[in-house]
């Protein structure tokens, strides 16, 4: 049988990742980037594992930390046959990441304010 640990969020880190659900962020990608920010190197399986998620909500999760030039992987060939292993980790610092977000958040409230000014403009 072959031993293998699994990592749980504690008190602090479920608050981190549900705060960043309440701002708007896609709660796969809060998990993921939770668990990505603790474990530093992380395969697609033990992401869904540890921060409980299904291999669709990580791959999706996964593309839109790339997209954003927050995340990068590594392929590692396989111990037996298959395709290689891609190991996933931040190509950023949370606290920047964070600041992205932000920013972000920042211009859509923006965005939106501007847009009920102009509504007020018309009556």
């Amino acid at each position: 049988m072959i031993e293998k640990t699994i990592q749980f969020y504690t008190e602090k880190e479920e608050e981190f990742v549900n705060l960043l659900v309440r701002i708007g962020t896609r709660k796969a990608v809060a998990k993921t980037l939770m668990f990505l920010a603790k474990m530093k190197d992380a395969t697609s399986r033990t992401i869904e594992l540890g921060a409980d998620l299904r291999q669709s909500e990580v791959s999706v999760a996964m593309n839109y930390l790339a997209g954003k030039g927050w995340a990068h992987y590594r392929e590692v060939p396989p111990e037996k046959k298959g395709r290689p292993i891609k190991i996933w980790n931040l190509n950023v610092p949370v606290e920047k990441i964070l600041d992205a977000i932000s920013r972000e958040k920042q211009d859509e409230l923006d965005a939106r304010l501007e847009m009920i000014r102009r509504v007020r403009s018309f009556t």
